[in-house]
């Protein structure tokens, strides 16, 4: 169960940042963001009050807030840091972020076999690799490395917190709830500061109505993926979810093949295969 809930983080997340990276293209990141985000909050907000979702409210929820709170800010870090580049540093270097949940579980007492361990060196090369790292080529900006370790730290942190921020699944919709609405207030603060600065929150033809499904699934995806790794984290062992829901990468790699026709480099194509090599290792170790 920890495999497949945590497989399918992956497949979800992977997604949700192809469809993310296509969005921005033509729509400010800021706005992408504030607006996914607000839709998946009105959704998950008809389901906590369907549920009853709101007799789980507790101090657990500190952990959802928290994690409403370094979810922007580790997005708009790799997206600066994407600006600055180049992608085939920025997006592998941001695949350190599992070393924060594989340290919290660590810390907590797990040990993974000789052939998990295995598993989770292959299968976090494979990532990287699968990123495309730039091996040669211009000198990376000093900072754009900062943001980019930013992001790491940010993702790999929301990663453990949403892991302490419910017990059962009803709690799990209301703190994804409130990761959500914590996730627009922050959003929506730095939205209104980069206007205010002369930034601009929509694209030279207006609001992109057309856009809204893919808006609406980028929030939604992305929210539906903190449910299952949350599930997967708790069904078994976090070093083992966190290894296994790091992969989006890979589905993003690979969406990009599939529908832009974007040929995979040799390094990509044997970034994937060691990612489902670590992924088989893992699984049965």
């Amino acid at each position: 169960m920890t495999a497949l809930f945590a497989l399918t983080t992956s497949l979800l997340w992977g997604l949700a940042d192809f469809g993310g990276g296509l969005l921005t293209r033509r729509t400010p990141a800021l706005t992408v963001v504030v607006v996914s985000q607000s839709i998946a909050a009105v959704v998950l907000g008809a389901i906590v009050l369907a549920t009853g979702g709101w007799s789980e409210a507790g101090p657990r929820l500190w952990f959802a807030f928290a994690a409403g709170v370094v979810g922007p800010v580790a997005l708009l870090s790799f997206y600066q840091a994407l600006a600055l580049g180049p992608m085939g540093v920025v997006s592998p270097l941001a695949t350190l972020s599992v070393a924060v949940p594989v340290g919290v579980g660590l810390v907590l007492g797990e040990r993974p076999g000789l052939l998990q361990v295995a598993g989770i060196a292959v299968a976090v090369t494979g990532v990287v690799l699968a990123g495309g790292p730039q091996l040669r080529g211009a000198a990376v900006q000093r900072r754009a490395i900062l943001l980019t370790l930013v992001a790491a730290l940010g993702f790999g942190t929301v990663f453990a917190l949403i892991t302490e921020a419910s017990t059962d699944v009803t709690g799990l919709f209301l703190a994804l709830f409130v990761q959500r609405l914590t996730n627009v207030a922050v959003g929506g603060t730095a939205l209104a500061v980069s206007v205010r600065r002369g930034g601009a929150a929509l694209p030279d033809g207006g609001f992109p109505w057309s856009s809204m499904p893919a808006l609406a699934f980028v929030g939604l995806a992305d929210v539906a993926a903190n449910g299952t790794y949350a599930i997967a984290a708790r069904s078994g062992p976090v070093t083992v979810a966190a290894v296994l829901a790091s992969l989006y990468p890979v589905v993003t790699t690979l969406a990009a093949r599939g529908v832009l026709s974007e040929r995979l480099r040799a390094i990509q194509a044997a970034g994937a295969g060691l990612a489902l090599l670590g992924t088989l290792l893992l699984a049965t170790g």
